[in-house]
């Protein structure tokens, strides 16, 4: 197999990552099949795939840490005072918004933190994407190393 067709793997192994919004756990099967079918022809291949299935990981880990902290700021936030928002639907619509817990910005807070972190997500899948395409090995930030 040609240089040239290696790194078109790599390339895809990285892209495949973005069949998340078409199949569910895309962002897994898609380079974790790429890698399987591929990696013993090029240690090239198999560092891509490598590098894609730990941010993969990685990248879980930072989102189910975020929304378990997240959650319960949002949840405190609504039970800790029922006036934050009160409707009064059978007398016409009475809207009474007042000021929300400090809670609820640190929730909000933290939300946008991941929202943030998703923007960032797919630039790295891009650099790392054209770092393959050009034939070069790029190491994700902040992924941890669990295939090594």
């Amino acid at each position: 197999m040609s240089e040239k067709n290696h790194t078109n793997i790599a390339t895809f192994i990285h892209l495949s990552i973005f069949s998340r919004f078409l199949i569910p756990f895309g962002n897994f099967l898609g380079p974790l099949v790429l890698w399987i079918i591929n990696k013993d022809k090029s240690q090239f291949i198999d560092e891509h795939g490598k590098q894609a299935l730990n941010f993969q990981i990685s990248i879980l880990i930072y989102s189910l840490v975020i929304g378990l902290i997240t959650i319960p700021f949002f949840a405190f936030s609504i039970l800790n005072g029922f006036d934050f928002m009160d409707f009064n639907l059978f007398d016409g619509i009475h809207l009474n918004i007042s000021k929300p817990s400090p809670l609820f910005y640190i929730g909000g807070s933290l939300g946008f933190l991941a929202v943030i972190g998703f923007i960032l997500e797919i630039v790295f899948i891009i650099k790392a994407s054209l770092r393959a395409r050009d034939g070069e090995v790029y190491n994700y930030p902040l992924s941890i190393k669990f295939l090594k």
